[in-house]
């Protein structure tokens, strides 16, 4: 199989969500399910689309309790084409469905160089074989156009065929099973109609957030003779074309289907009704729009090149291809966030977590007005994390650990655990460390592309904010002479309390502390840099007192960071806390990943163990080089050798469950650098995380985004140990022996296509010839610089 396509072979219909969402296609600004398109939703099948950033609000009753939800919007289903055949005997057949006909030599093939999704397949009709190929894409070129090409084949016999083309409304949020309990019907006042001769159209708003959404089709067909009937025609729910189009053996018949969507929230339109179907009447035809697509596919493929041999490589660019799809140059004309499950299905609702952690560093040496984009998302939303902080008697931003339309908290207050069909408290909006995420992102950012302005602005209050949240969130404790944060939750989330406790959160989470050190330290150095003139603006826009300094100074310094048995504590008391045991339960269990809910189930609870569902402590190790770990702990007053964190990490490796999609992801990072040879181990498993579903289902509800950037950035960052820093790319390669050979290219600064190629034991730096000023490239031993136009070969100490 080519390193470009993916292919499925035969029909199975309880694989079929988990193919649909890796076979989804789009363009940043919206994404549809790779379902088959004679399909509509239920059991089986789940055509789903969405927009970036359209979310409604409703209300539910779930156990007796009135609760709210915002939901990413499942929007009208424009895939929708059904066929039938009438044979010489006059009598039409039933509606085809893979669920009830025969297939023979049933293929989908996902092209990701032209990110076109094929399918091909024959259907048996007696005397004879109707043969059916289906090519579909989501425009890249032009954002808001669609197409669904079909041919049909008679083989030995004649007859008609009936198409009906459809823009369906009659949908609902059903994508993910345990949420079947929560109001899903977020789609109100559909209307449909016809602009003859070849387009109907749809339109709708949603229930609460009142955005309009506007579809248009128009459907063509291309035969040895004319359709006997085309009929385009509206209904209640559905907007159809129907087609009666004559088939013969050698008269292949081929069906165009182009669509256009827009909504209320686009820019630079009056209507988006009008806007839909003035677009689809002008979009050229199938093969041009499929040109055009291709062409702006192969210019991302230019700026994200990535080059690793083998099957890891084509799992990396399978990969790549989902970020794209999600996170385009488009999407920096949107206002939206990084959804922890892309543009793919439902699950989380369409939230927006701290993911972007794993995603911006990848896109900043790619494309960076796409981060830039992300990082305004949460600017905007700055005014509302203020608000929420002032809420519970804090100063600064509190940003929410679930985000949607506006910036308030989404978080679930209750969460079914599915295996004893129990609703449970959920306090994992105490995970406040997404503040430390989005400013490590802004700082990654700013020292990626050298946009001070935006440091010096947007940037600086953000950090700023989130810097005064920390400080004054941490409390003195004279008996330590300490600053302690307490009562939050850290990224492990299986502990979200103190066995037996009453108050939800923990004390002294290692991973919240020590960033939170890590923001007020940067946010002080930004400060002392700053040109007076812009310290004096920014002071005065966020109302900031410069009497405030000196105790961010001080907790930066003095935040307490538990330590027991010679490692790094999760949190405070996390030594008091009993040994899980593991062999016991991998024994009695197919899988252990969620461990919290199998213990749940039990009449137990995961907080009362040393247990873990993914990387807690060990997120330091992730986003921080050793060296920079190091000064941290050292200004924090704490001593952090090798051998220490050789010691955290072997404690927490046996103690966790890898019931995240990151944490095989980070862990492989982690033993990297550590010089492990376990390292490939959990590569491996975050490369085929969701190819292979690895946690039993989750993917078909919607890929893994983060995980699925974390491994691209695990090449261009965590192998090489590059780190855009005052004003040098710093390098520090780990050797992997299964990834020794690989090659990107990066933007940096002004300097496009950066060439880095690692092989032989060499590393190997290119610049592009360009008008821009030498690159300085630092290693741990020596610093080179160089030019445009100039390769720099650099050998590397034995592995």
């Amino acid at each position: 199989m080519s390193e470009w396509t993916w292919q499925w072979s035969g029909y199975d219909p309880a694989a079929e969500r988990l193919r649909e969402a890796l076979c989804t296609l789009g363009n940043g600004y919206f994404a549809t399910r790779g379902a088959v398109p004679e399909c509509r939703a239920g059991l089986v099948h789940y055509p789903g689309t969405y927009a970036a950033g359209c979310y409604d609000r409703l209300e539910s009753v779930v156990a007796g309790r009135r609760v709210v939800n915002e939901d990413m919007v499942n929007l009208p289903n424009w895939l929708l084409l059904r066929f039938r055949t009438r044979r010489t005997n006059g009598e039409w057949g039933p509606w085809f469905s893979p669920d009830t006909h025969t297939l023979l030599d049933h293929r989908h093939t996902l092209d990701l160089r032209r990110a076109t999704l094929a399918r091909a397949f024959r259907h048996p009709l007696p005397p004879g074989v109707l043969g059916v190929e289906q090519t579909r894409l989501v425009h890249m070129g032009d954002p808001h156009l669609a197409a669904l090409r079909t041919v049909f084949t008679a083989e030995g016999w004649s007859g008609e065929i009936e198409i009906e083309s459809c823009l369906d409304g009659e949908v609902t949020n059903a994508g993910v099973h345990r949420y079947r309990a929560l109001n899903r019907h977020h789609v109100t006042q559909v209307r449909t109609g016809v602009r003859e001769p070849h387009t109907v159209w749809l339109s709708c708003r949603t229930s609460t957030s009142d955005v309009t959404v506007a579809l248009a089709a128009r459907t063509t067909v291309s035969a040895g003779a004319p359709p006997a009937v085309s009929a385009p025609r509206p209904g209640r729910h559905r907007a159809v074309h129907r087609l009666v189009v004559p088939v013969a053996p050698g008269r292949p018949v081929t069906v165009d289907k182009t669509v256009a969507l827009h909504t209320s929230r686009d820019t630079a339109i009056s209507d988006p009704l009008a806007e839909a179907v003035d677009r689809v009447t002008a979009a050229p035809d199938f093969p041009a729009l499929l040109d055009a697509h291709a062409a702006a596919w192969e210019l991302l493929w230019r700026r994200a090149d990535l080059r690793v041999p083998g099957e890891a490589g084509r799992i990396l660019r399978f990969h790549l291809f989902h970020v794209l799809q999600t996170l385009s140059p488009h999407t920096a004309d949107l206002d939206v966030g990084v959804p922890a499950r892309g543009l793919h299905g439902e699950a989380y609702r369409g939230h927006v977590f701290w993911d972007e952690l794993f995603v911006v560093p990848y896109l900043n040496l790619h494309f960076p007005e796409v981060s830039r984009a992300l990082l305004n998302y949460r600017h905007r939303r700055l005014r509302r994390a203020c608000r929420s902080a002032a809420e519970v008697g804090r100063a600064g931003a509190m940003y929410p650990w679930q985000s949607g339309s506006d910036g308030r908290e989404e978080t679930q207050e209750l969460h079914l655990n599915p295996r004893s069909g129990s609703w449970l408290p959920d306090h994992s909006r105490l995970q406040h460390h997404v503040g430390s995420a989005i400013a490590y992102n802004v700082w990654q950012y700013c020292e990626a592309t050298g946009d001070t302005e935006y440091l010096h602005t947007r940037g600086a209050e953000m950090l700023v904010q989130i810097a005064r949240f920390w400080a004054d969130l941490a409390v003195f404790d004279p008996g330590t002479d300490r600053y302690r944060i307490l009562g939050v939750v850290g990224p492990d989330e299986y502990h979200d309390g103190y066995p037996g406790a009453t108050r939800p959160g923990l004390d002294d989470n290692a991973y919240t502390n020590v960033m939170a050190s890590w923001v007020l330290t940067r946010t002080l150095e930004l400060l002392r840099r700053l040109p007076v003139w812009r310290r004096e603006e920014l002071f005065q826009r966020v109302r900031l007192d410069a009497g405030e300094l000196p105790r961010w100074e001080q907790v930066s310094r003095r935040l307490r960071v538990p330590f027991h048995e010679g490692v790094v504590s999760q949190f405070e008391g996390y030594e008091d806390l009993a040994e899980l045991d593991w062999e016991r339960y991998r024994a009695r269990y197919d899988s252990i990943r969620r461990l919290d809910r199998i213990l749940e189930a039990e009449g137990d609870s995961v907080n009362r163990y040393k247990a873990s569902k993914q990387a807690d402590v060990l997120m330091l190790g992730y986003l921080l080089s050793p060296a920079e770990l190091r000064d941290l702990f050292r200004r924090l007053g704490y001593h952090l050798d090798d051998e220490v964190w050789r010691r955290t990490v072997d404690y927490y490796l046996g103690r966790t469950s890898h019931g995240s999609t990151l944490s095989g992801l980070v862990h492989g990072l982690v033993l990297a650098r550590a010089r492990r040879a376990e390292a490939w181990s959990y590569v491996h498993e975050a490369l085929e995380a969701d190819i292979a579903d690895i946690q039993g289902g989750t993917t078909g509800e919607g890929i893994h985004l983060g995980a699925m950037a974390g491994t691209l950035d695990l090449i261009q960052r965590g192998l090489t140990g590059l780190e855009p820093r005052e004003d040098a790319l710093w390098l520090d390669p780990v050797p992997l022996p299964a990834l020794s050979e690989y090659g990107f290219s990066l933007r940096y600064r002004g300097h496009w296509g950066v060439g880095v190629r690692r092989r032989s034991g060499q590393l190997e730096i290119g610049v592009p010839d360009s008008e821009e000023t030498p690159i300085r490239i630092m290693l741990a031993d020596r610093a080179v610089t160089i030019a445009p136009g100039e390769t720099c070969t650099l050998v590397l100490p034995d592995a």
